[in-house]
């Protein structure tokens, strides 16, 4: 009961910060940089359809620029592929 509990929690949490992230109060540059502990498990590749104005193509195009497999989480990301993905999206 208890492992259901923090995986409702954590889904719950995610959601909100997808919704964050759609109506721009949280930068995905941010989020990438210094990520909560409840989002290390997520795909970087979801967190990036969030972001308004990117969808599965321009997602999928700059995850292949930085050398990033989709299904590549946030916290299993490492210092070049994090910095490369922020530069890429600050551009």
């Amino acid at each position: 009961m208890e492992a259901l509990r923090r995986a409702n929690d954590i889904r719950t949490r995610r959601a909100q910060l997808k919704r964050d992230l759609k109506a721009d109060k949280v930068k995905i540059q941010t989020l990438l940089l210094d990520p909560p502990k409840y989002v290390e498990t997520a795909k970087v590749f979801d967190m990036l359809l969030a972001v308004p104005k990117y969808g599965k193509v321009k997602t999928n195009r700059i995850l292949s620029q930085c050398r990033i497999s989709p299904s590549k989480t946030i916290g299993g990301l490492s210092e070049r592929q994090r910095t490369e993905l922020v530069g890429q999206l600050r551009k």
